[in-house]
């Protein structure tokens, strides 16, 4: 069992140095934007999305 297990972190190794395409620089400065851009205007979906609720709920218990 211990050789296995240092035949897998041998192979895996080998495979994340020479068989995995690393992202350049450039690449996650791009990434990283994209994933900030969408995460601001799904935040504010899902804001406008609970004051839309809030203010339903607030009708429905003003009639009762």
């Amino acid at each position: 069992m211990l050789e296995n297990t240092k035949l897998y972190i041998k192979e895996s190794y080998d495979e994340l140095k020479n068989k995995v395409t690393w992202p350049t620089w450039n690449e996650l400065q791009e990434s990283a934007i994209v994933v900030s851009i969408a995460t601001i205007i799904i935040t504010f979906i899902i804001f406008i999305m609970d004051i839309s609720f809030e203010n339903l709920m607030k009708l429905i218990y003003n009639f009762f």
